[in-house]
């Protein structure tokens, strides 16, 4: 069995120099994945001098865990939006999800992207049926036509103009278009520090500077506090994905609206393969990774399945259901939370920022203005969210479920853990997250300290692999 995305199997990919001086441009991408991507490729004929910067690999962060849906049928995300602001936003969000689906497929067909891009029923399904019955209407008055199903206990609403792609393919092919126009791209660069300049920004870190007039961060959670408070704005979801080898593929993807979610696609490459996704919960409240993954396993067992790949995901959860997109301050964007809705969003978010930079109107600035005043906040769960997992796992550091390959101890006046591999090699890092200062975990599955505050990732040398921590914890002598 693989521990890593099936999205990531089999892509070979030619690697992008690291930035080694400093360097000057006109908008300054941060961020690799499908938003910064998306954002290049609609920049890519305007005259600007544009540079992707990635601290890892280009499409290898959070674009490379997402089950690869594209669709507008969101949960009950309607419903919830009239509920939380008027039936006016929740009609004009469903407007934007429609025009990002559109977005993807006009740019698979004018580009000739092969990336199997396949249309495919959504549906959205509970056991109680009255769950579904405000989505259903409001779908309806904005001109769906919906299907209805029942299936043991559960019932199920759908539409049919919806999509699944893989997602790494289509990025691969945004990369190589925009290299073509002259776009710069550069991996294993991190941007530590941000200063605004009267003319725009000095950006980089301890070796490089990059002078740039804009700058957009496309990160899946960005590393700075001030000015956008981003822990006070959103929570982290985290959830379990498998992908199974299947002789027959079906023609629909579908999501429960319970939590823990349960979500499915089909996948149709040279083999066929069931994409299934459990086990969500917010980050703060649950560390024992082995054991989701455990019951992930037991569920697809039940149907008769033996899963090929197993990984994990985070996702950015608002308290508003909007994602934040567009202008942060002067000549600075931002583009995330999107509530697990991540290739129509930030493919849309693409669009969006780089009309602005363009001056070219877009209909859905204000609604995903990363100021906009929220109309649901929920301050005793950021504040739980945040403090919980910190005081937590610096008191309980060595879990009940842990291997005992694994264990705590203080080197030269430091703390640090220890992970002990097969050929007996001692894996050394500081077990405290550079972001935020908090614990990490170990994720015996995937082999990665997790961290459970932010979502910051690190591999068994130390190696930061999601962020928002732009350091690495590797411990040295």
């Amino acid at each position: 069995m693989k521990k890593y995305s099936l999205w990531l199997d089999g892509i070979s990919e030619e690697k992008e120099p690291i930035l080694k001086e400093d360097i000057d441009c006109d908008v300054l991408i941060v961020g690799g994945g499908m938003t910064g991507l998306s954002t290049a490729y609609h920049l890519r004929n305007s005259n600007l001098k544009v540079v992707v910067v990635e601290k890892n690999e280009i499409g290898r962060g959070i674009s490379a865990r997402t089950t690869g849906k594209i669709t507008y049928l969101q949960d009950t995300i309607y419903s919830d939006l009239t509920n939380f602001y008027s039936e006016s936003i929740a009609k004009k969000y469903y407007y934007s999800q429609r025009d990002a689906i559109e977005i993807i497929c006009d740019i698979v067909a004018k580009e000739g992207i092969d990336c199997n891009l396949r249309r495919a029923s959504s549906y959205i399904f509970s056991k109680k049926k009255e769950k579904l019955m405000g989505e259903k209407k409001l779908l309806k008055q904005f001109g769906e036509f919906i299907k209805e199903a029942n299936q043991d206990e559960y019932y199920a609403i759908g539409v049919d103009d919806t999509y699944v792609f893989h997602p790494i393919k289509y990025i691969q092919a945004l990369k190589s278009i925009c290299k073509k126009d002259g776009i710069k791209f550069y991996e294993h660069t991190d941007i530590n520090f941000v200063r605004m300049e009267d003319n725009g920004y000095i950006c980089g870190n301890e070796f490089i500077k990059i002078k740039t007039k804009r700058v957009v961060f496309a990160c899946h959670y960005p590393y700075f506090l001030f000015p956008f408070l981003m822990p006070l704005k959103c929570t982290l979801e985290k959830s379990y994905i498998s992908a199974t080898p299947v002789k027959k593929i079906e023609s629909y993807s579908a999501i429960s609206v319970e939590k823990p979610v349960i979500s499915l696609r089909y996948h149709q490459a040279e083999k066929n393969y069931l994409i299934y996704l459990t086990g969500s919960h917010p980050l703060y409240t649950e560390y024992d990774d082995q054991k989701h993954f455990e019951d992930l396993n037991k569920k697809l067992k039940r149907l008769e399945l033996e899963p090929k790949y197993l990984w994990s995901n985070h996702d950015i959860m608002t308290f508003d259901k909007l994602p934040f997109i567009g202008l942060l301050k002067k000549d600075l964007y931002l583009a995330t939370g999107y509530n697990t809705w991540g290739m129509t969003n930030s493919n849309l978010a693409g669009k969006i920022i780089s009309d602005m930079i363009m001056d070219i109107y877009n209909p859905y600035e204000s609604l995903f203005s990363p100021t906009r005043k929220l109309k649901k906040l929920s301050l005793p769960e950021t504040v739980y969210g945040g403090i919980k997992p910190m005081i937590e796992n610096k008191v309980w550091k060595n879990k009940d479920w842990y291997p005992d390959n694994v264990y705590f101890e203080r080197r030269n006046g430091k703390n640090v853990a220890v992970y002990v591999d097969k050929l007996k090699k001692e894996h050394v890092v500081y077990n405290t997250c550079p972001h935020f200062k908090c614990s990490l975990l170990f994720n015996s599955v995937e082999k990665t300290w997790d961290c459970p505050c932010h979502g910051s990732r690190f591999d068994l040398d130390g190696k930061v692999i999601i962020g928002p921590s732009n350091y690495d914890i590797t411990y040295h002598d």
